[in-house]
């Protein structure tokens, strides 16, 4: 349904450190990098990440986040460790969520500017 997803962010630099180290062990990298802007992806750019002068502002209760799918639940741990290395907020640790399914495994942080982010896969062990 989607072809892609715009963020703005307050220090491109600063994202860049934190998004380069989440999203590698998901098989992802940055694409295309040019002043102000960042696309990130495996093939082609699926998340831009853009310098912009009002980010929106963090809000927990938005119910804003975005889902990054994962190979494999070792994966899901180096993203969330990599997150919290990286200048990233804890908002749930890597682990199984039986109230999304079965063999639902995620882990949950917080960017440095506030966008709740998930790492997620489906396969078992």
């Amino acid at each position: 349904m989607l072809d892609h997803v715009s963020i703005g962010v307050a220090d491109q630099s600063r994202s860049k450190a934190f998004y380069d180290a989440v999203l590698a062990p998901l098989g992802y990298s940055c694409l295309s990098e040019a002043p102000g802007s960042l696309g990130y992806g495996r093939e082609q750019v699926a998340l831009w990440i853009l310098e912009a002068e009002r980010p929106v502002p963090a809000d927990m209760a938005s119910g804003l986040h975005f889902c990054f799918a994962a190979p494999s639940r070792d994966s899901v741990h180096a993203f969330h460790a990599a997150a919290l290395a990286n200048g990233g907020d804890d908002n749930g640790k890597a682990g199984l969520r039986p109230d999304y399914g079965d063999t639902y495994f995620a882990a949950f942080a917080i960017d440095p500017d506030g966008y709740r982010i998930e790492a997620y896969c489906d396969v078992e062990g």
